[in-house]
């Protein structure tokens, strides 16, 4: 799977949980403070892309922006293949 898919992903389910315009979901935003995420709409975002690639995200920690979410999810896919 692509960057860009993972981020197409990615965002698809941001949009879907907060409610914000697709063209403010970039890979620099700030999911709390430019997309305006409470702590549950990032546990909720969490547990979607959990679900979507079938991986375990253990914490939040260290994720900020939508490019840590598309790298850590790039991370967790290639582990579990191995």
């Amino acid at each position: 799977m692509t960057d860009e898919e993972i981020f197409n992903k990615v965002r698809e389910i941001i949009v879907g949980q907060t409610g914000e315009d697709e063209g403010l979901v970039t890979l620099t935003s700030n999911i709390k403070d430019d997309l305006n995420a409470d702590s549950l709409d990032v546990f909720e975002v969490i547990n979607e892309l959990e679900d979507e690639f079938d991986i375990k995200i253990e914490s939040e920690d260290g994720i900020q922006t939508v490019q840590d979410l598309v790298d850590f999810v790039k991370k967790q896919l290639a582990a579990k293949e191995g």
